[in-house]
């Protein structure tokens, strides 16, 4: 197991283990924006760079692995100055309109900006102009804002077993997307969301429709209804202040009624007939014996899944 030193911090690990990770294991920060543990490493934004003494030239930390006496230099100005050019070189290609993007406050890359002290932006040229892509039912893909970090294409290929992403076009004119830079619709998406979750930018985001619901709030001939899944009133009192966990049932339908909904119904006894009868549709197939084993299908996505890479499968979905 090799031991390296790292910002005067002495640490032992793995073999194979980057200098990223072990960085990371004495609480040494250092930046990242393309890497994702044990799933992506592709060291393309270079945000990550570090330097090593006898070495001539700086190395990204995330494909960088650690070495028995390695010195390694983290926060000096030369790598402060290289990590701000680099944010710099990012945001050169993407589009100021951050208080109106979706991921404001909540952006990985405008963070990098702000710790960069990034406040103008000295390196202009060319930019890549791409339509939005909001014809698929669940995920919006705006490639203006991608960054070319593959996280994405790691995400769907690697760990939902789909691979509808991939890198289209070469050099400036690259992006992420679908074959062919075509629509999310034209591939077989399931709709999973995970390629959002990992995003560091705008670039993907969910369709909101929240627009369609005031307007139907506001108008006084139809009567609106929302019905809520089990696990929100556990979940959604985080976003409030409330500890994790909290239950927040009575104050959760309180607003929705102010806001303007004529009934609010919960989905938890509708959970409970659909498990009383996915249960009642186990026995069943003990009886005649099969198919086994019964999965449920409860979730579309798992559903779509199945019938677009295991439809040998689908036999074995239950029928509630």
């Amino acid at each position: 197991m090799p031991t390296l030193t790292i910002d005067n911090q002495t640490v032992t690990v793995e073999e194979g283990t980057s200098v990223l990770e072990a960085a990371r294991k004495i609480g040494v920060d250092i930046p990242t924006l393309c890497y994702l543990k044990d799933l992506n490493a592709p060291a393309s934004c270079r945000v990550c760079l570090v330097q090593v003494e006898g070495r001539p030239t700086m190395d990204a930390s995330c494909v960088l692995p650690a070495a028995e006496g390695m010195v390694v230099h983290t926060n000096t100005p030369p790598v402060l100055a290289a990590r701000k050019q680099m944010v710099e070189l990012l945001l050169s290609d993407h589009p100021f309109e951050c208080l109106a993007c979706e991921r404001n406050l909540n952006c990985e890359l405008q963070r990098l900006a702000k710790r960069f002290g990034i406040r103008d932006l000295h390196l202009e040229g060319s930019r890549n102009h791409y339509p939005i892509d909001d014809l698929s039912p669940s995920v919006v893909r705006e490639p203006d804002k991608c960054i070319r970090c593959r996280r994405c294409i790691a995400v769907c290929e690697n760990f939902q077993s789909v691979g509808i992403y991939r890198m289209v076009e070469r050099s400036f004119n690259a992006v992420v997307g679908p074959a062919f830079n075509g629509s999310l619709m034209e591939t077989p998406c399931i709709y999973c969301g995970q390629c959002i979750t990992v995003c560091p930018t705008g670039a993907l985001r969910e369709q909101d429709s929240t627009a369609r619901v005031w307007e139907a709030l506001q108008d006084p001939d139809l009567f609106v209804i929302v019905q809520t899944a089990p696990a929100i009133r556990s979940t959604i009192g985080e976003e409030f202040g409330y500890p994790v966990g909290s239950l927040v049932t009575g104050q959760m339908v309180a607003t929705l009624r102010r806001l303007g909904f004529d009934r609010v119904f919960d989905d938890c006894f509708g959970a409970d007939v659909t498990v009383m009868e996915e249960a009642k549709e186990l026995a069943e197939r003990l009886e005649r014996g099969g198919p086994f084993p019964q999965f449920t299908a409860c979730c579309p996505s798992w559903v779509l899944f199945c019938e677009s890479f295991y439809p040998q499968l689908i036999d074995n979905l239950s029928e509630c």
